[in-house]
């Protein structure tokens, strides 16, 4: 079926749920990690657009769902501009000082230049992929903020004042991070993204009074960018709970994605037909089939004659079995 995500966020179509995984194209495939095995650098991998088609088109090639997302980073943004940025094992990404005046010096021409591979990445999976929305992403600015400012992922080391003092810096950052980000959409969209996402995986981090400032009007700006290119955009702002509510007010993002702790009767009663997409716990998918189809069914029964894409509350974890994947879309494909 075409166009099945864009049919269901643009024209609210309830008729047919379509799905996709975040994460869908990663560890919890031995295709992949076959291919992660010889390719030990992970931004190198990110930039070899043979691979970047090869690794996004293997899940479609295993499952019968309705969207590629492209193989890459949300990471991409801070080399792109000059920052150091290498994924070590057991740690996650590692980003070096930021180089402010360098950062902000950044021509675009030569941003392109760098992440140029990327598009053609892209390109490739375009033209092999048939019938299939093909998703490309972004962090949003705050996350992608964090990243560059705590240099490393902040799950374990994230203290948000010593992000904040230095009001200068956050702010000539953030308005380049904003303007690269819309120039990396731009790129995607040329070269056959017809979808994007914005993770803001880290928006939960902020203390409420800081939402407006760093999470909702930031996103607003690249959700206003994207809908002037006529293409949809799927927002995820990850961990704000009851805030999803005027995150949705203020972004009015085309379809809006939920984590795993939003309680789906409250957001779909709240919403009032903005589609929906996720809300299932990736951990489920480590269970077994029973409960795997029953909390599958749950969402689907919420949803019903609701405008919903069928995804998780956060990425696939690597431990996932692709048989886990299977039981979901058959469950997802059998419920009329």
């Amino acid at each position: 079926m075409k166009d099945t995500l864009k049919n269901c966020i643009l024209n609210k179509d309830t008729s047919y749920v379509p799905i996709w995984f975040m994460r869908q194209a990663g560890r919890y495939l031995p295709e992949f990690r076959k291919i992660r095995k010889v390719n030990t650098d992970f931004i190198k991998l990110c930039l070899n657009p043979k691979l970047v088609n090869e690794i996004t088109i293997q899940p479609l090639k295993r499952f019968d769902i309705d969207a590629a997302i492209i193989f890459s980073d949300i990471l991409m943004i801070p080399y792109g501009l000059g920052q150091k940025v290498e994924f070590k094992k057991g740690f996650g990404p590692f980003l070096g000082d930021v180089n402010l005046d360098k950062i902000i010096n950044t021509d675009p021409v030569d941003f392109v230049q760098k992440l140029l591979p990327v598009y053609k990445g892209i390109e490739k999976v375009k033209k092999n992929i048939k019938g299939k929305n093909l998703i490309g992403f972004v962090g949003a600015p705050w996350t992608l903020l964090l990243y560059m400012l705590n240099k490393q992922s902040p799950k374990n080391n994230f203290n948000f004042d010593k992000i904040n003092k230095d009001k200068y810096l956050i702010n000539r950052l953030l308005n380049k991070v904003e303007e690269i980000i819309c120039l990396h959409i731009d790129k995607q969209i040329e070269a056959g993204a017809n979808i994007i996402q914005i993770f803001d995986s880290w928006a939960g981090l902020l203390p409420k009074k800081e939402l407006p400032n760093y999470c909702f009007i930031p996103t607003l700006k690249i959700v206003e960018h994207v809908k002037s290119k006529k293409i949809p955009t799927i927002c995820f702002p990850r961990g704000i709970a009851e805030n999803y509510i005027e995150f949705c007010s203020t972004v009015n993002p085309d379809c809006i994605s939920i984590d795993y702790e939003v309680n789906p009767m409250w957001v779909k009663n709240k919403l009032k037909n903005i589609p929906i997409q996720g809300g299932l716990d990736p951990k489920i998918l480590l269970t077994n089939k029973e409960n795997i189809i029953k909390n599958t069914k749950k969402y689907l029964d919420i949803f019903r004659d609701y405008p919903y894409i069928f995804n998780l509350g956060h990425g696939v974890l690597p431990e996932t079995k692709p048989e886990s994947i299977e039981c979901i879309i058959n469950t997802v494909r059998d419920k009329k």
